[in-house]
């Protein structure tokens, strides 16, 4: 950055608005920048003084990158003197911590043999599928709950992923509700059956069942978080492009089917002034030349075409609009930049 920009950055005070939600989720493609999105959110909300967390479930992190700080898989804080914390969960170290899993993704206790070793780790060692994204869940609603964070800015895994880890309650909440039938019914004969259970005393059988009550009680709670618009503010992000335009829109009306409240989409990488989208000085940053630059106008086009197809299919939406910025969005400067076109 040379003098101007960074006299022009400093001078920006982003913060959030005072309604921002207790978690904010950031979903969408791959690539499309929900990473920075979730940091400048964070950063900007550690600026106003809030106890912020800002979590990646990626397993392709890059959050570290993003923060220019090596982001640990436990919360550490990401400097003295701002109230920002920062994590980045292991699927492999979350599924160690998971009480409803085995070490290998298995069904603690012996209970994937009880189930006919469809669910288990098996001969192969191959994971129950599901089981890393349920073991995140767990870590993360063991953030949500942390009382040193008031807001949670949660950087989400692409599309497929999420859309998983939100279906992931109603598929826990059934299979759950069928063991436990099974414990109901077969309560009685479970003497019959130790030889599943290992030892087969009544410290393994807690192993095996004595926890679903406990895992069912999560399942809701994550249920009733994504779904509280007073407490969660699903955003997607987006670029201006075709494909990632109708992305955008699918997840929008699968989140809907689930009931997870979206109040805002972000379309970023728009070839447009900064000053359009941010309160700073016109000449304070470089711009796109769409007058000179062959290249530059016919991305324009592209991009204007798509623009006008998000704030049609979005309309119901808060549409904000960040910049491509000449510069590579990585630290706190370029961060705050980002920040204040999300004001």
């Amino acid at each position: 950055m040379d003098e101007i920009e960074v006299e022009a950055v400093d001078s920006l005070d982003p913060g959030v608005v005072s309604d921002t939600a207790e978690y904010v989720l950031y979903g969408g493609k791959g690539g499309v920048g929900k990473t920075t999105m979730a940091a400048a959110t964070a950063l900007a909300s550690a600026n106003d003084g809030t106890a912020t967390l800002v979590v990646s479930t990626d397993p392709a992190h890059s959050l570290s990158d993003t923060l220019e700080f090596d982001v640990p898989s436990r919360p550490a804080k990401v400097r003295e003197d701002s109230p920002l914390w920062a994590v980045e969960i292991d699927p492999d170290d979350a599924l160690s911590q998971a009480g409803m899993f085995g070490q290998d993704g298995g069904f603690a206790g012996g209970l994937d043999e009880l189930l006919g070793g469809a669910g288990g780790a098996g001969d192969d060692g191959a994971m129950m599928p599901g089981a890393d994204e349920a073991a995140a869940v767990q870590l993360l609603l063991e953030y949500m709950d942390d009382e040193r964070f008031d807001r949670v800015v949660v950087d989400t895994a692409p599309t497929g992923h999420t859309l998983r880890l939100l279906e992931l309650p109603e598929v826990l909440d059934s299979m759950v509700g069928r063991m436990m039938q099974m414990r109901d019914r077969f309560g009685g004969m479970m003497d019959g059956l130790t030889g599943m259970f290992g030892q087969g005393d009544d410290e393994d059988e807690q192993a095996g069942f004595g926890n679903l009550d406990a895992v069912e009680e999560r399942v809701e709670r994550l249920r009733d978080v994504l779904t509280d618009p007073t407490r969660t503010d699903f955003r997607v992000v987006l670029v201006p492009e075709e494909m990632s335009v109708l992305e955008a829109q699918r997840l929008t009306d699968r989140l809907d089917e689930f009931g997870v409240p979206v109040g805002t989409v972000v379309v970023n990488r728009v070839m447009e002034p900064l000053a359009d989208a941010a309160d700073v000085p016109g000449d304070a940053f470089v711009a796109p030349n769409h007058e000179d630059c062959e290249f530059c106008a016919r991305r324009w086009d592209v991009q204007q075409a798509a623009l006008a197809d998000a704030q049609d299919l979005f309309r119901d939406y808060d549409v904000k609009r960040v910049p491509l910025l000449a510069d590579e969005v990585r630290g706190e400067r370029p961060l705050r930049v980002v920040a204040a076109c999300l004001d």
